[in-house]
């Protein structure tokens, strides 16, 4: 049977803020080298020796452009993205990509966007041990065996072998305590809960609807009402917004073993392959590659009698003199300096930015739009002052603003500009005024980016005061 990989890359990282942000989440970041996790996991089945058809990627519309450029740069096809209105979990972010692979009733493998798997090579070879086991029927789970007494995951307790090589489920435990985790890996007994699964598409359904029928219904209704939209599927929001939310763990894993009348036996595959799922700065540390002193450095960074710290600088030099087991995360709006052994905690900072309304907790300076991106780089009462950067044939939407008025200068490139009845060609050096209220576009006619320097000026700088006419993003 085939293999349909499904990508579910809805989460939001708050634990590896300032990097990982609402807008901009852990899944869209080079962390762990030079591709992004989330492409790293659309090329986690390349070579495999069978057949997997082109991945669907479950994710959040907020960062859809990024999304999908991302999975075209790594060369996997990226013309299946199912957009989630709202976040409901990985249990109906499931059940949307089921139903609409319904018909084949392909073997679905469900991986999270976020996890870092090294050796792709046993990764694959436990799926293929999976894949049997989800042909015929099971639901099939992967539990990594322990490396160490962790109390940031969640434990699945085999029971007796289901096939070679795969155990049956007993239950899954909750995150331990320090002592009830050194127990569970001295039993043997145990492994790690990765979230990662393999299920027949029909086996997923037949099971969301028995255990979770307001779910099976509020999905079903919300597929039955999409639409194309270039490379994303649009799902009905009304309809989805009655699913409630809930884990694929909780809705149905947990209740196979005592619900035999299902017929469904729910199985697991022990996994060593070098993973881990990045939930916190102290596991990046963890799993990279660290100097004689045990220090990890991403950009721009110095040390000088420095130990078992880690440390991104994105923007700017960083230098560390003395410290020890702390990490530093630079970026060109907030700098975060925290003890290795509270970085679980930096989600209470998250919290704290939201309660007071602070745009770092959602968003970089830096904004990528489907067109390129642009960078706030000053503001002030009434004037901002941005860097733009439109990619090679892109536009932006013809628009016009209510409260503010734009020069534009063009540092390098070629930029055609709508202003009104007038279409002006502007080149190096070159500027212009859009005054406010009136019709504009940007397009990028060339093969080069073009770069420019915007200035706002107005009473009201929001990028909500943009009325659109015309966009080739299907943007209202």
């Amino acid at each position: 049977m085939a293999i349909q990989p499904v990508i579910l890359s809805g989460g939001s990282g708050t634990r590896l803020w300032p990097l990982s942000r609402e807008q901009y989440p852990k899944q869209l970041l080079a962390l762990d080298g030079d591709e992004t996790m989330l492409q790293c996991t659309a090329k986690r089945m390349a070579e495999f020796d069978g057949e997997v058809t082109a991945p669907v990627v479950v994710c959040n519309e907020e960062y859809r452009f990024i999304t999908a450029e991302q999975m075209r740069t790594c060369g996997v096809p990226g013309d299946r993205i199912v957009l989630e209105p709202f976040g409901r979990n990985t249990a109906p972010a499931l059940t949307l990509a089921a139903l609409m692979a319904e018909d084949a009733d392909p073997i679905l493998l469900v991986m999270p966007a976020d996890h870092v798997i090294r050796d792709r090579g046993a990764f694959q070879a436990a799926v293929t041990t999976g894949a049997a086991m989800a042909a015929d029927g099971a639901m099939v789970t992967f539990g990594i065996v322990p490396e160490r007494p962790e109390t940031g995951y969640g434990y699945i307790r085999c029971g007796g072998e289901a096939a070679p090589g795969v155990r049956e489920i007993a239950a899954f435990v909750e995150k331990p305590d320090a002592d009830t985790a050194q127990r569970y890996v001295d039993s043997g007994d145990y492994l790690w809960n990765s979230g990662i699964f393999m299920v027949r598409a029909t086996v997923w359904l037949k099971a969301i609807a028995m255990l979770q029928p307001e779910m099976a219904d509020s999905c079903r209704n919300a597929v039955a009402e999409t639409s194309r939209d270039a490379d994303f599927v649009r799902i009905d929001r009304v309809a989805f917004d009655a699913c409630p939310s809930d884990s694929i763990d909780y809705a149905v894993m947990e209740h196979l073993a005592e619900r035999r009348d299902l017929g469904i036996a729910g199985v697991v595959v022990p996994l060593s392959a070098g993973w881990s799922d990045l939930g916190a700065w102290d596991a990046l540390w963890d799993v990279a590659e660290k100097d004689e002193n045990g220090n990890v450095a991403r950009g721009d960074v110095m040390f000088e009698g420095a130990e078992g710290n880690l440390v991104f600088a994105s923007d700017r030099l960083v230098t560390c003199l003395g410290i020890k087991d702390v990490v530093v995360v630079e970026t060109p709006d907030a700098v975060m300096v925290a003890d290795k052994r509270c970085t679980q905690d930096v989600k209470k900072l998250v919290s704290r930015l939201k309660q007071g309304a602070r745009s770092e907790a959602s968003a970089h300076r830096k904004i990528y739009r489907p067109w390129g991106y642009y960078d706030s780089i000053d503001a002030g009462p009434r004037f901002q002052v941005k860097r733009i950067v439109v990619n090679p044939g892109a536009s932006l939407s013809l628009q016009m603003h209510h409260h503010r008025a734009e020069h534009w200068i063009v540092v390098s490139g070629t930029a055609m500009v709508t202003r009104g009845e007038e279409t002006l060609m502007l080149s190096e050096n070159q500027s212009t005024y859009i005054p406010l209220g009136t019709v504009h576009r940007l397009e990028n006619p060339g093969k080069l980016p073009l770069e420019m320097i915007e200035v706002q000026s107005g009473g009201y700088l929001g990028e909500d005061d943009i009325v659109r006419f015309e966009d080739t993003y299907g943007r209202g």
